[in-house]
């Protein structure tokens, strides 16, 4: 499991967040996805430490605490939604946007 971490400044480094999450156990991995436009952090990300004991430690700790002029967030992050199919999912025949009525 991982946690998410919100409301990062657009300044942040893996190395900075590596740093801040080391204090509370060991990290095994960083991730900081970017806008496939500007190439620029998109302000969350997403921290995997080795054990369940030191995610929780590290939520106690840094969840709301000022870090970088910001107020983080940090949670255990939720799996990915499918976001279905290219009508948004199943909400029924697509009509291609013609209004048939």
């Amino acid at each position: 499991m991982s946690l998410y971490v919100g409301n990062l400044s657009y300044e942040v480094t893996q190395d900075d967040l590596n740093a801040i999450f080391a204090e509370y156990g060991s990290v095994k991995r960083v991730q900081l996805p970017t806008d496939r436009e500007t190439g620029r952090i998109r302000g969350f990300g997403f921290v995997e430490m080795g054990t369940d004991a030191e995610e929780s430690a590290a939520i106690e700790a840094l969840d709301g605490a000022e870090w970088m002029g910001r107020d983080l967030k940090v949670n255990k992050a939720r799996p990915r939604e499918d976001k279905g199919s290219f009508n948004g999912g199943n909400r029924g025949n697509y009509s291609g946007g013609r209004n048939r009525y």
